[in-house]
């Protein structure tokens, strides 16, 4: 880089200037963590009724069943505190043994209460609302917090994101001058450059472009001069215009990985049924990664294929947008959690390869065990967590690996491990993957599946999914 770019990195390091849009997403990253920070002062939740609500019902009570009753001065006002403490005590029994009370509390009610049958029937009613009351409140301080957490993590994201944005912008006239006469002399105009260098030190490239007057220049040959002038070779950013022509347009160029990755797939619904509840997603990120999602959802058939789609077509859209992968699965979680009364759930297994650096991030929540088969064997990497949709405090079991040229990472829904012999499930799966030379990720993916259901015999008790991914490095 040239002294001039030298310079200002320079002066970003000191802190002697910062980008006026780093300082105002710090004002959006604060003023979400002041809301986040409201939302977790507010009320806290309690198990048990504190003495003013059970006052409350105590009154409520007496309002309904002793307004007109003979009895009613001597209850409570000469004796109010030993009527009170019947309803307490009907209440502790209620709480803990429901409904049904004892016959030792309905006899001590029967010889202290002339409407004893009423009394009981309208405590236990006003109970069976404050309860469902606290468990309304409980449900929205869970929600509460699962929603301050995620303002947190949103916060977090803006300001890394905004400081690594800012940070990764080279200025570099000698290059722009370069990249300038590099276009000329192929028939483009070069009107504005931007070039962005990652903290992996790989190179992004925006060139605002236009063809002279009655041409049209393949965008391919742009990224040949720009390849040449920065030293690294530059690959168009999938799904841009493949010709440049007579209007200006902003192409993205990125450098190119040093691996790539092929995928397969194999599936059979419960029964044979044509409609499976597990979902897959394969799809290329931001940075030079590729996210392969598997998701089983609760059941089997239709319903289950509604819910694992939804998880699935989620995460597609948070992770493309650019959410860290345990970020997004953490918002889908509160999502659904928040969203309904009744509990849905389904499995998330994640793998994200990071095609610069040949890693995988392996992240699970309630998915079974993957597997990866290596020149050195076969490892296992399995979960005990929770699958997203059942609780607000989602663990998130994560681990990285780094992979070779060669290597394939195999994942499954539980479907798969449950049609083989309980205690031998991982090994036997283990040894069908380690015993192939199957290359082919598709091949790979239907020879795993056909052997676990020639092994069991039997029509599938559940949905069955087997997705191999290899990897490889680019040529």
């Amino acid at each position: 880089m040239g002294q001039e770019s030298m310079n200002m990195s320079e002066i970003k390091e000191k802190g002697l200037f910062i980008n006026p849009y780093v300082i105002q997403m710090d004002r959006f990253a604060d003023s979400l963590r002041h809301l986040s920070e409201t939302f977790l002062s507010l009320e806290e939740y309690h198990q048990t009724f504190t003495r003013e609500e059970l006052e409350d019902m105590f009154i409520k009570v007496s309002e309904r069943v002793c307004l007109n009753c003979e009895k009613k001065e001597w209850c409570l006002k000469e004796n109010r505190d030993r009527t009170r403490q019947m309803v307490y005590e009907i209440l502790a029994t209620a709480e803990e043994y429901g409904a049904e009370m004892n016959i030792e509390v309905k006899r001590d009610l029967q010889k202290k209460c002339v409407m004893a049958p009423r009394f009981l029937r309208e405590t236990l009613e006003i109970f069976g609302v404050e309860k469902q009351r606290m468990v309304w409140n409980h449900k929205i301080i869970l929600n509460r917090r699962g929603c301050a957490v995620q303002m947190n993590a949103f916060a977090e994201m803006i300001q890394s994101a905004a400081r690594e944005l800012d940070a990764g912008i080279c200025m570099d006239d000698h290059l722009e001058k370069k990249v300038k006469a590099g276009m000329k002399r192929i028939g483009l105009k070069l009107l504005s450059s931007v070039f962005f260098l990652t903290k992996q030190g790989r190179y992004e490239v925006h060139l605002t472009l236009k063809a002279q007057r009655g041409q049209c220049v393949a965008s391919k040959e742009a990224a040949e001069v720009l390849s040449s002038c920065i030293g690294r070779g530059m690959l168009l950013l999938k799904g841009e215009r493949p010709v440049i022509g007579e209007e200006y347009r902003t192409i993205v160029f990125m450098e190119g990985a040093g691996f790539h990755t092929l995928q397969g797939v194999a599936k059979i619904g419960k029964g044979c049924d044509k409609i499976s509840g597990d979902t897959f997603l394969m799809t290329e990120l931001p940075g030079g990664k590729e996210g392969v999602v598997l998701s089983d959802g609760m059941g089997s058939g239709e319903s289950a294929f509604k819910e694992s789609a939804m998880v699935v077509e989620l995460l597609e859209e948070l992770l493309g947008a650019g959410f860290p992968p345990e970020t997004a699965i953490r918002m889908m979680n509160t999502a659904l959690v928040a969203g309904r009364e009744e509990v849905r759930f389904s499995t998330v297994d994640m793998c994200i390869f990071d095609l610069y650096q040949g890693t995988c991030e392996i992240l699970k929540a309630g998915a079974s065990v993957t597997f990866i088969r290596s020149r050195g064997g076969v490892e296992k990497i399995s979960s005990d967590s929770l699958p997203v949709g059942v609780v607000q405090e989602l663990e998130i079991e994560k681990s990285v690996r780094q992979l070779e040229d060669g290597d394939f990472v195999v994942m499954v829904t539980d479907g798969v491990l449950d049609a083989l012999p309980v205690g031998e499930q991982e090994a036997m799966l283990g040894a069908l993957i380690g015993g192939t030379t199957i290359c082919n990720p598709e091949e790979l993916a239907h020879y795993i599946l056909e052997q676990v259901l020639e092994l069991s015999g039997e029509i599938p008790a559940d949905d069955m999914t087997v997705l191999a991914v290899g990897i490889w490095k680019a040529s």
